[in-house]
């Protein structure tokens, strides 16, 4: 949400400013440099990245509008969560775990948590890695160096979006300069006529050049970034969970696992120890 407000604020900065110094808005409005820029940005996006990047893109930049899911509230029901199925496994012994693993949204304890069965990348990569941890063929480091390189892929295809927003930002000077350099060619066709008409032809040219710009360093460059940060986000998030299990793998107390999870969230965001233990006692009461 801040991303659409600190936009909002450049325009109307911009705008403001412009007006101040008596500016003419109407002058802004120029189609034909619009059809220029904007069809010329989504050719460049469509080249470098495919349909399926233009897609990634449009997908990344609306799911900017909802809420960060990864609030403190959802670190605390993960660290809940991870400890009542590591003390069923305490308990009942590994295969206790098995009915919450294979049908998550049947779980007695995953399906208290909506808001993770929901977040497919995150119950999927939970789900598997206990599933291999199950099946008591791979030993604790072979299963970490496994989790590394399964958020490393998944990261790397989760980047692309952001890229081919920064991508089509990075060219978007250029193409402003291909439309103002369009219209001064129209403007020399005007050479002999009118001086005003000829200040209005070249103008109009510069606003490509002006929108280029804006464009690249005041909408495509913020959002580009603010994808990355949501992405680093729930980056933090798989690998609080990659240290929760690998911690299981070697055997810890739950309790253990879950501190050891804890210590790997942003202090922004992170519980306490007595709010984490308050939260995990609570869990366990139910």
């Amino acid at each position: 949400m801040f991303t659409v407000i600190g936009i909002v604020v450049v325009l109307a900065a911009v705008i403001v400013g412009y007006v101040m110094h008596h500016g003419n808005l109407a002058v802004l409005i120029q189609p034909n440099e619009f059809v220029i820029l904007f069809g010329a940005g989504f050719g460049s996006l469509m080249a470098g990245h495919g349909m399926a990047g233009v897609k990634g893109a449009i997908s990344g930049t609306m799911g900017l509008l909802k809420p960060n899911p990864y609030t403190k509230d959802a670190y605390n029901d993960l660290l809940k969560m991870m400890y009542q199925l590591f003390n069923v496994a305490r308990k009942e012994g590994l295969l206790g775990l098995e009915k919450h693993i294979e049908n998550p949204a049947d779980s007695d304890i995953l399906g208290k948590y909506p808001a993770f069965i929901n977040n497919h990348h995150a119950s999927d990569f939970f789900c598997d890695t206990l599933k291999v941890i199950l099946s008591g063929s791979v030993g604790p480091h072979d299963l970490s160096e496994m989790m590394e390189l399964d958020l490393e892929v998944a990261h790397h295809a989760a980047l692309l979006p952001s890229q081919a927003v920064q991508t089509a930002g990075d060219a978007m000077p250029g193409f402003g300069i291909v439309a103002a350099v369009l219209g001064v060619i129209i403007t020399m066709g005007k050479i002999g006529g009118e001086a005003a008409m000829i200040g209005q032809s070249v103008a109009a040219a510069l606003v490509g050049t002006f929108l280029g710009i804006l464009l690249a360093y005041g909408i495509m460059a913020p959002l580009a970034k603010a994808m990355e940060l949501r992405l680093a986000d729930e980056g933090m998030f798989m690998n609080c969970m990659r240290h929760a299990l690998f911690s299981f793998a070697r055997g810890e107390a739950p309790i253990t696992c879950v501190e050891f999870a804890r210590r790997n969230i942003d202090p922004a965001v992170r519980p306490g120890f007595a709010e984490m233990e308050a939260g995990v006692k609570e869990a366990k009461a139910a």
